[in-house]
C-alpha cells in the first residue's frame, strides 16, 4: 500500500509540470493567434509580412522568457537587461495586437448595430409622419361628423309658420328651397366623411405595417444577444458603450499575455524541480544527492559553523575551545554525532 501511494505521488509530481506546460502553451498560442490577427488588421497593407514578423516575435518571446529563467545566474548583466526589456516590449506588442483583434470584432458588431438603428430610425420617422397625418384627419373627421349631425337635425326641423290672411289661421309648412340647400350640403358632407374614413383606414394600415417592420428588423438583426450585456452595463453605469468595451479590453490584455509568460516561467521552474540533485564526491564525480542523505563530516561541519557564529573570530585562540575541537575527532564523539543524526536531534 505504501509503495502504491508513493507511485501515485510520484506520478502526480511528474504530471503537474506537464499540466503547467500545456496550460502555458495553450494560453501562449491563443495570445499569439489573436495578436498576429490583430496586427495584420492594423497593418492591412502588408498583412502577410506582418503575420510572419509577429509569429517569429511570439516564438522569440517565449524563448527569451525561458532563457532568462534557466540562465539567470550566468547571463551577462547587459544581455540580461536587454532581454528583459525586449521581453517586456514584446508583451506590449502582443497586447496591442490582441486589443486590435478584439476591438475590430466589436466594431463589426457595432457597425451592424448602427445600421439596424439607422433603419429603425428611418422607419420610425415614416411612422411619426403617418401619426401626424392621422391626427389631422381624425380632427377633420370629428368636425364633419358633427356637421352631418347638424345638417340632419336642420332637415328634420325645417318648418315654416305663417298666418293665412283670408282665414287668419296659422299654417305650418316646410321650405323647399331650404330643404334643397340642406340636402346638398348633407350630401357633400357625407361624401367628404366617406373619403376621410377611407384615408384614416389607410393610414392606420400604414401605421401597423411600420410597427411590424420595426419588430422584424430588430428581431432579424441577431445582435441583441451580442450587445445586450454591453447595453445593460451602459444603462447601469451611465457610460457610453464604447467606453465600457474599452475598459473590458484593457482588463483582458493586462491579464492575457503576462499570464502566458508567467506560466512559461512556472513550467520551467516545475521541470527544474524534477531534476535530480547531485553533489560532488571525494573523487570529483557528480553523484545523486538524496534529500535525507547526511554524513558525519556534514554534521561536524554544521556543529563547527554554529560554534564559530556564536564565538566570533577569536574562537580558535581559546585553549579550551581547541581542546573541545580535538575531542570532536575522537571516534566515540563521531559515533555519537552519527546516532544523534539518526535520532533526528541534528
Amino acid at each position: 500500500m505504501t509503495n502504491l501511494t508513493s507511485v501515485i505521488n510520484n506520478i502526480q509530481a511528474r504530471l503537474f509540470p506537464f499540466l503547467i506546460a500545456l496550460s502555458a502553451l495553450s494560453v501562449s498560442a491563443s495570445a499569439a493567434f489573436y495578436s498576429v490577427s490583430g496586427l495584420s488588421k492594423l497593418f492591412a497593407g502588408a498583412a502577410f509580412a506582418v503575420i510572419i514578423m509577429a509569429a517569429s516575435l511570439e516564438i522569440a518571446k517565449l524563448v527569451i522568457a525561458s532563457l532568462l529563467y534557466q540562465y539567470r545566474k550566468n547571463l551577462p548583466r547587459v544581455l540580461k537587461y536587454y532581454l528583459s526589456v525586449a521581453c517586456f516590449v514584446l508583451i506590449l506588442i502582443t497586447s496591442m495586437g490582441i486589443y486590435g483583434f478584439l476591438s475590430a470584432a466589436y466594431q463589426e458588431t457595432a457597425a451592424l448595430a448602427g445600421n439596424v438603428d439607422a433603419q429603425i430610425a428611418l422607419i420610425e420617422t415614416k411612422r411619426d409622419n403617418v401619426k401626424e397625418q392621422l391626427a389631422v384627419y381624425s380632427d377633420e373627421k370629428e368636425s364633419i361628423n358633427e356637421a352631418v349631425r347638424d345638417l340632419r337635425s336642420g332637415l328634420s326641423n325645417n318648418v315654416i309658420q305663417y298666418k293665412d290672411p283670408e282665414t287668419g289661421e296659422i299654417i305650418t309648412t316646410t321650405s323647399s328651397s331650404t330643404r334643397r340647400a340642406l340636402e346638398k350640403q348633407l350630401d357633400q358632407a357625407i361624401e367628404r366623411q366617406t373619403e376621410i374614413n377611407t384615408r384614416v383606414d389607410n393610414l392606420n394600415q400604414q401605421l401597423f405595417d411600420y410597427e411590424t417592420e420595426i419588430v422584424e428588423v430588430t428581431s432579424n438583426a441577431n445582435i441583441a444577444g451580442e450587445l445586450g450585456p454591453l447595453k445593460y452595463l451602459s444603462g447601469l453605469t451611465g457610460k457610453p458603450m464604447d467606453q465600457i468595451i474599452n475598459w473590458l479590453l484593457l482588463i483582458i490584455i493586462f491579464v492575457f499575455d503576462p499570464l502566458a509568460i508567467a506560466l512559461v516561467v512556472a513550467a520551467n521552474f516545475a521541470f527544474d524541480q524534477l531534476k535530480k540533485k547531485t553533489k560532488e564526491n571525494v573523487y570529483g564525480e557528480q553523484v545523486e544527492q538524496k534529500e535525507e542523505e547526511w554524513d558525519e563530516d556534514h554534521a561536524m561541519d554544521m556543529v563547527l559553523n554554529d560554534m564559530v557564529k556564536q564565538a566570533g573570530d577569536d574562537l580558535f585562540e581559546d585553549p579550551k575551545i581547541k581542546e573541545k575541537l580535538d575531542l570532536l575527532e575522537h571516534p566515540r564523539i563521531k559515533e555519537a554525532i552519527k546516532h544523534a543524526k539518526r535520532a533526528g536531534e541534528l
